[in-house]
């Protein structure tokens, strides 16, 4: 099995959440169809994929979500970080989330739903942070160089306009304007970036020389109004301190990122 195409197949049924077909995956990732049904009965075969009872669809197992919390557990940054972003929760009433640095993404690895009733803003766990249009994204940004952060933007890409929000940054320029205000500020804030009607904050969580991951709060700007963005930046960069003294004393700083970033 080819172990490139094998990836790019695991990456694209990430994002299929109720499974599809050969024929869509092939055509998808521009591969033969013979190849691609061998590369995912080599998948299915070691259990990261399994073909649904009607055998027109391939979805993916729960195998690699194992994986990666295992891995996750063995870092104990999620644990310490579990208690702090359930008290941002409680106190503010909205979504808070915890996000690691991976390399050159920074995945959600952690949550706490302040708001227990009515609407709900809750992307799923796991994905990699849209980097030029969340405030996760913008919160890690702003702790680079504009030559960092301008780098890893580019490689990721800015999506299609309109997969976001209407005040999402299409250029460079307007992407540091924003991460100019964050720096200015000391956190990120965005108000129908990622997505219309949604509002959210976030800060970085610095340990030792490097930032290691990010804490945010995200909801509808109805309730997450700019004066609440700002009285609840407070809390964000306490709990975000707290996490980096605490990982400091865990010797996170010393350990390698998740990832080689």
């Amino acid at each position: 099995m080819s172990l490139r195409n094998g990836l790019r197949i695991l990456d694209f049924l990430a994002s299929q959440g109720e499974g599809t077909g050969l024929v869509a995956i092939a055509d998808a990732l521009s591969l033969p169809r013979s190849t691609c049904h061998r590369v995912l009965a080599e998948l299915v075969e070691s259990g990261y994929v399994r073909q649904l009872v009607d055998h027109s669809r391939y979805i993916l197992t729960m195998r690699m979500t194992s994986n990666g919390l295992e891995f996750l557990s063995l870092t104990g940054i999620a644990d310490i970080a579990q208690p702090i972003i359930e008290r941002v929760a409680a106190q503010t009433g909205e979504l808070a989330r915890l996000s690691l640095v991976d390399g050159e993404a920074i995945i959600w690895v952690g949550k706490a739903d302040g708001q227990r009733v009515g609407f709900r803003y809750d992307p799923d766990m796991g994905h990699a942070a849209r980097l030029s249009c969340t405030s996760t994204g913008h919160a890690w940004l702003m702790t680079m160089t504009d030559e960092q952060a301008v780098a890893l933007v580019l490689k990721q890409g800015f999506g299609q306009p309109n997969e976001f929000g209407p005040n999402a940054p299409t250029t460079l320029k307007a992407l540091l304007g924003f991460l100019h205000a964050a720096r200015v500020r000391g956190y990120a804030m965005i108000d129908e970036v990622f997505a219309p009607r949604m509002a959210a904050v976030a800060a970085p969580v610095v340990s030792g020389s490097r930032c290691v991951g990010v804490i945010s709060l995200a909801g509808p700007r109805v309730r997450l109004t700019a004066e609440k963005i700002h009285e609840y930046s407070v809390l964000l960069r306490e709990a975000a301190n707290e996490l980096a003294q605490l990982s400091n004393m865990a010797g996170f700083p010393s350990r390698p990122p998740l990832g080689k970033g």
